[in-house]
């Protein structure tokens, strides 16, 4: 094993993969770490070779998109960081950093990332292999399973977020303002 193998561990990859715009994603700062370099080299590397970056590559997240991968990941504003929108690579984009980025590092965290990638697929093919397993099975069997196989496709789908939660408690007066003592007076 090579000293640069050591390092990349799988599951520290495949943490940094993401979704944004329906694909799977890994931001340029989570690359830029896994590669040892600061983020703005990395990106001045992509902007000398622009052209191998197409958008279906590697695009710019919008504000949204950035606060909304912020709450799903749970990261801090914090001090400091970036002053302007991360950027996002897909895996094609990744692959062909590999030819823009060319030290033995550069090479071992590639090949780390495109088997975090494949296992994800496989993962989802599998999914999907169990989804048509489980068809067949509710068709197989009489509607007294079919509790059962709801609840086991249910757990299947990714989690939706939480849904906003009521408020809850009182009305003080200050909050009431004049609409709410214009409505108690006519009671």
């Amino acid at each position: 094993m090579t000293e640069g193998t050591s390092i990349i561990v799988p599951e520290r990859i495949e943490r940094t993969i993401l979704r944004a715009r329906g694909q799977k994603v890994i931001l340029d700062s989570d690359l830029a770490i896994l590669y040892r370099v600061e983020t703005k080299n990395l990106l001045k590397a992509v902007r000398r070779n622009v052209l191998r970056f197409p958008t279906d590559f590697m695009f710019q997240l919008t504000q949204d998109e950035f606060d909304n991968l912020r709450y799903q990941v749970s990261t801090a504003k914090g001090r400091g960081g970036r002053r302007s929108l991360p950027y996002a690579f897909t895996e094609q984009g990744v692959a062909m950093l590999s030819s823009v980025l060319k030290s033995p590092r550069a090479v071992q965290v590639n090949i780390g990332i495109m088997r975090a990638f494949v296992k994800l697929r496989q993962m989802l093919a599998s999914n999907d292999d169990l989804r048509r397993k489980l068809l067949a099975l509710e068709r197989k069997y009489d509607s007294q399973f079919r509790i059962v196989f709801d609840a086991i496709r249910e757990m299947m789908e990714p989690s939706a977020p939480d849904p906003p939660r009521k408020r809850i408690g009182f009305d003080t007066e200050w909050e009431k303002g004049s609409a709410g003592r214009a409505a108690e007076g006519k009671a």
